[in-house]
């Protein structure tokens, strides 16, 4: 991969093929992707509906000019506005989360008239833009983490709300890693004094939603209720669709407004033809309750290998949004489980200023792969603590 730019970490993998959880590369060797892509790919990879009816629209159109939404758009946007629970509200369809949640933060300051938005320390929002920088002139953040022994009143004192254009929540606490879940109690006073003080409440769901934490969305664990909602990565299964719902009331004021956002492959029929059939789908296999079902016994297995293994620190998640926490230990870390993982045919994601190994696996993955798993990181963990000699790995390798 001599060409390719190495913003990020590079793997040297050339995988080849994708079907449900397991990706090939060109040896033939299997991995089980317990992170679904980039978290995108909820219904597992390949999947044959969706790849029925990118064939079919290919037949069609897949691209019009920002003028002309069609009716694909438009039942794509009621079928979204649907699973948020925004009775009669609007839609507009873009290409990915922080783009969408870019666009969500300035329809906010667009709608108040105010600049200043509030979110919590370590939330991850976009990867550009104002929503990326989060400048203390643009944002208010808040750890909450140092809130755990205080009252939500005492822990929001000198919060000028007044001032706050928009709550901006992320559901999972991080989406880069930490996989911690705001309390309650908490959420619902910080949203509660921000409507009522004139601001939004403007949700980021693009890797809480689409039933990563056993709801359609990770705001629905509190009692809130969105202004505006970004939703992506899970939307498209992995095509790069995602969007924007919004309140009816909060649409007209920037119609009002004449507030002008256009991009290339907004609204994109191709893109809303996938959205419709990947929300079809969930609803057609029941596919939330049984991630969240798989999520729970997941989650119960990571629980005992914390009780059992001393170097983790702790183990968490909601529905299918999990991790392992590790304390500081000589020659092990999370960064070096997901090497010994990756060896192995696991695909797993790591946070190393966390120390943190993340799970998102497709909320279709089987028992049998979720054991595997467990199994192996248990074998990994006794090597670790010096209890075994060495680790008795057993080859993954399948043909395609």
């Amino acid at each position: 991969m001599e060409h390719i730019l190495q913003c990020h970490e590079i793997v040297k993998t050339d995988f080849t093929y994708g079907r449900n959880c397991y990706l090939y590369d060109s040896e033939g060797k299997r991995y089980i992707d317990f992170e679904s892509g980039t978290w995108c790919t909820a219904l597992g990879h390949n999947h044959p509906r969706i790849n029925r009816v990118i064939r079919k629209q290919l037949k069609q159109v897949i691209h019009l000019g920002t003028r002309y939404p069609n009716q694909i758009t438009e039942e794509a946007a009621m079928d979204v506005l649907d699973i948020v629970g925004i009775d009669d509200g609007k839609c507009v369809f873009l290409c990915s989360g922080s783009e969408a949640v870019e666009f969500a933060t300035q329809a906010a300051r667009q709608v108040t008239g105010k600049n200043l938005l509030l979110t919590f320390k370590y939330s991850y929002l976009a990867a550009f833009g104002s929503a990326g920088r989060k400048s203390p002139d643009e944002w208010h953040v808040l750890d909450w983490g140092a809130c755990a022994d205080k009252k939500p009143c005492d822990c929001l004192e000198g919060i000028p709300f007044e001032n706050i254009g928009a709550f901006v929540f992320e559901p999972g606490g991080s989406g880069i890693g930490w996989v911690r879940f705001p309390p309650e109690e908490l959420v619902n006073e910080i949203a509660r004094r921000t409507q009522e003080a004139g601001g939004l409440l403007v949700v980021n769901e693009i890797t809480t939603g689409m039933g990563r934490t056993g709801k359609w969305f990770g705001f629905q664990h509190y009692d809130v209720q969105p202004d505006i909602v970004s939703i992506g990565k899970g939307l498209g299964n992995g095509y790069p669709v995602s969007a924007v719902a919004m309140r009816r009331e909060v649409a007209e004021k920037l119609e009002r407004d004449e507030f002008h956002y256009v991009q290339s492959h907004q609204n994109d029929p191709l893109g809303c033809s996938v959205a419709r059939e990947v929300i079809s789908i969930f609803r057609e296999e029941n596919r939330i309750e049984r991630g969240n079902a798989l999520g729970v016994y997941f989650l119960q297995g990571l629980k005992k290998l914390a009780a059992k293994h001393e170097i983790v620190r702790e183990a968490r998640g909601r529905g299918m949004l999990l991790a392992l926490e590790f304390r500081p230990h000589e020659g092990f870390s999370a960064a070096s489980a997901y090497h010994a993982l990756l060896e192995e045919g696991f695909l797993t994601g790591y946070y190393p200023a966390g120390n943190i190994l993340r799970f998102d696996p497709p909320l279709t993955i089987k028992k049998e792969d979720i054991n595997r798993l467990l199994d192996f990181m248990d074998q990994i963990l006794k090597d670790a603590a010096g209890q075994t000699s060495e680790v008795q790995r057993g080859r993954i390798y399948w043909q395609i």
